[in-house]
């Protein structure tokens, strides 16, 4: 089985629990406006061997605590997801956390078929007209479910609100020498950092989609 991939690094520390492997699939039927990753929209140019992916990662996973799938929307490759899903939970004892901007009634039956893969998942689109006041959250009206003890003991603490100190991004290089940000960033928050490095004398660039973006019926 294959799958589209964004990007792979270790550590995440700002979506979910401890250090964590991040891993971002490419390609997303939703395109909520005002997306911050507008870049992993389109579909992916070349799939990638889901076991392949694990190899590439296994050297983390003794590392980590968990594991956090973003996008991109995840639910868009169920087959591909499910047997990334299976190859890391044989492979680590990290918690498996997944984003996706679908409904948790349209995962039902993914989450019935493959029971206890998936410790912690955050459901529903990102609204950018909504507040964002909670952890994990870019608008309040996302969910998070905690499927299995493991997600209820590690994620049992981001159901508060957000603090000062949460609002915090990690630094990624990768081997062509961009730099990119991960985390969930604060309102306008990607926009002012561009306005500074833009001041002093720095090229940037945002992936955040126009709020005029197109979306696809939900």
């Amino acid at each position: 089985m294959k799958i589209g991939i964004s990007r792979l690094h270790f550590p995440v520390t700002t979506l979910g629990p401890g250090r964590r492997v991040g891993i971002w699939v490419q390609g997303c039927s939703i395109r909520c406006p005002g997306c911050i990753s507008a870049d992993t929209w389109r579909d992916a140019d070349e799939l990638v061997d889901v076991r392949e992916v694990v190899s590439r990662i296994r050297p983390w996973l003794a590392q980590s605590d968990g594991v956090t799938i973003s996008g991109g929307e995840p639910f868009d490759q169920p087959q591909a997801l499910a047997q990334l899903l299976g190859e890391l939970r044989a492979s680590s004892d990290a918690d498996l956390f997944v984003y996706s901007g679908h409904p948790y009634e349209r995962l039902a039956d993914f989450l019935d078929m493959h029971p206890d893969l998936v410790d912690a998942l955050m459901t529903d689109p990102f609204e950018l007209n909504r507040p964002q006041t909670k952890m994990l959250r870019g608008s309040d009206n996302q969910r998070l479910h905690l499927l299995t003890p493991r997600g209820q003991e590690r994620f049992a603490d981001f159901e508060r609100q957000s603090r000062p100190e949460d609002r915090q991004l990690d630094l990624m290089l990768d081997d062509a020498g961009v730099v990119w940000l991960a985390g969930i960033p604060g309102r306008g928050d990607m926009r002012r950092l561009q306005r500074v490095l833009q001041d002093q004398g720095h090229f940037s660039i945002t992936s955040e989609a126009p709020v005029s973006a197109c979306t696809t019926p939900r």
